[in-house]
């Protein structure tokens, strides 16, 4: 099972993301060093997601997305901390759209006082898409699967920005999946990406801009090392 990601139908959704997350300053090129030590020419931070105009915008590309994929939903789920945001952010975006759906978050820790628990907003319930920006280890997503489940409720999918399409492990002994194909094989459960690492290389090849057109082939030889 791969990513659900832009459909023919869809590609301009994928290009328009990328674009806007280079203008924001989100996707950023240069040498940056990964959470598994390697050097990247490129670098996606949806932390600069930071003001309400680039928020608003990335919501409307999320739930465009979600609507797009098929994927049939009765709420969302944002894991603490980033997803939190984003599945606020998406799901009112959705309303405005015409699809008024609940959500919730978890916390880090149960409170013991008040309201109590981990879990913030509607009763988890129905068919749950977890919302969040990427997926690294997919250690938080799987967390995320479990609480899920022993709410009694069904995820249905994840709904990340990027999917770096990336293998795991050590340069000697590289993982044959990434870390989305992985925690789709673990799971059964489809992850649907804005856009993903090949779109950024369309993006780069056929833009008219000098200066991006020449990190194109540092990220396609990061690619071809490391893709899946």
């Amino acid at each position: 099972m791969s990513s659900v990601n832009a459909s023919p139908a869809n590609d301009t959704l994928a290009r328009d993301f990328v674009a806007f997350s280079v203008q924001s300053g989100v996707l950023r090129f240069g040498e940056f060093k990964t959470k598994a030590g390697r050097l990247s020419p490129y670098f996606f931070n949806s932390g600069l997601f930071d003001d309400g105009a680039k928020l608003g915008r990335l919501a409307e590309f999320y739930a465009r997305r979600l609507l797009a994929s098929g994927v049939g939903f009765d709420m969302l789920f944002g894991p603490a901390y980033k997803g939190i945001t984003l599945a606020a952010g998406t799901a009112i975006e959705l309303a405005r759209l015409g699809r008024n759906v609940p959500y919730c978050h978890n916390r880090k820790e149960a409170k013991d006082h008040g309201e109590g628990g981990l879990m913030v907003g509607a009763p988890l319930k129905g068919r749950v898409v977890i919302v969040d920006d990427v997926i690294t280890d997919g250690a938080s997503k799987r967390e995320a699967v479990e609480m899920i489940r022993s709410a009694g409720a069904e995820p249905v999918a994840v709904l990340i920005a990027m999917d770096r399409m990336e293998r795991g492990g050590p340069d000697d002994n590289l993982s044959q999946r990434s870390a989305v194909e992985d925690f789709q094989a673990a799971y059964g459960i489809p992850v649907v990406s804005i856009a993903t690492v090949a779109d950024l290389l369309q993006y780069l090849r056929s833009n008219d801009d000098p200066a991006l057109g020449t990190h194109f082939a540092r990220v396609a030889g990061y690619r071809e090392r490391y893709g899946v």
